[in-house]
């Protein structure tokens, strides 16, 4: 677990329309999380169980960001057929999929190739606070959630 990093900033198109860059974020605590692709088994629990747990993310002055490099049309498809509350980002690109180092061989029944490893970061005021690499989906909103809640208390 990496505390204290700079987080790589970034520009990207958002499913609000309007580009967000990391560094112009005003909340004090960011949840960024970086999935495969929308509308998978796993990457939809994940986007759903964010959302389910919004109202108390924001209690906490926290925003939620879910970055892929999917389109943003995809995105919009993917949040509309959920009804997603936060920001999905696109990074067709991958450039901040690879600041983040969440791009890396992977491997799914017998074969490597390079992907998206599933990973979040709590950023505030610019530093990365936690990161979870390889994560498993279930549970893993609430385990975010209880690091911020961790955080208030200390």
């Amino acid at each position: 677990m990496t505390k204290n990093i700079k987080a790589p900033n970034f520009k990207l198109e958002s499913t609000s329309g309007k580009i967000i860059e990391l560094n112009k974020i005003k909340s004090k605590y960011i949840v960024l999380y970086f999935y495969p692709k929308d509308d998978t088994p796993g990457c939809t629990l994940e986007t759903k169980d964010f959302n389910k747990l919004l109202s108390k993310f924001k209690n906490l002055n926290s925003i939620i960001l879910g970055i892929s490099k999917d389109s943003i049309e995809s995105h919009k498809k993917f949040k509309k057929k959920h009804s997603i509350k936060f920001d999905l980002l696109s990074d067709e690109e991958k450039k901040s999929i690879k600041a983040y180092k969440t791009w890396g061989k992977k491997k799914f029944m017998g074969r490597e190739f390079m992907g998206q490893i599933r990973s979040s970061f709590v950023i505030s005021k610019g530093k990365i606070l936690n990161e979870w690499r390889n994560v498993r989906v279930k549970g893993h909103a609430q385990e975010v959630l209880e690091f911020l809640k961790n955080l208030k208390k200390a």
